[in-house]
């Protein structure tokens, strides 16, 4: 068995070139980590609306209830379309560190990108549907892939848009 010393400048440069999967894969695992967390009795639509209520009235004064409660719907949404849409990003990261480093099979890193955000969601919805607080339903499922497709497509189009550029440049 070689000892570090033992390497050669090629070997060395090998190594440094080949992905880190701890790396690559990370902030994706961290952020499944966080859906998962976010997908529990703590986060229900009954918790979340009381404490941003009562936020909110104490920092405006008397807020409608009924125009608060539309807010909220949509604050969720909203978050919906965030949060998958940046998992379907940093899955993207991950496959492309793993798979695609010269950006030659990018199409491909995409799907399995947001086939990956597609099972996300799906297994979040179904382990709500055992929360009683809380509702797994098809269409948040339908939601948070779309998201996740919209993401991606910017940042196909601008990985696409970066990979032409930098062969453009003498």
């Amino acid at each position: 068995m070689r000892q570090e010393t033992d390497l050669t400048p090629i070997d060395l440069t090998i190594a440094r070139s080949r992905p880190s999967l701890l790396r690559a894969w990370w902030p994706a695992a961290v952020w499944i980590g966080l859906i998962a967390l976010e997908s529990t009795d703590l986060f229900s639509s009954q918790n979340t609306g009381s404490m941003l209520y009562a936020l909110l009235t104490r920092m405006l004064g008397q807020v409608n209830f009924q125009d608060f409660i539309v807010f909220h719907h949509y604050l969720r949404k909203a978050g919906h379309c965030v949060g998958y849409g940046m998992l379907s990003v940093l899955l993207l990261r991950g496959w492309r560190a793993t798979l695609d480093r010269d950006n030659s099979q990018l199409g491909r890193t995409a799907i399995f990108s947001w086939l990956g955000t597609v099972f996300v969601a799906t297994m979040d919805e179904w382990h709500q549907s055992y929360i009683p607080s809380r509702t797994g339903t098809w269409r948040d499922v339908v939601l948070d892939s779309v998201a996740g497709l919209a993401f991606l497509l910017v940042a196909y189009w601008w990985l696409r848009r970066s990979r032409r550029i930098g062969l453009e440049r003498p």
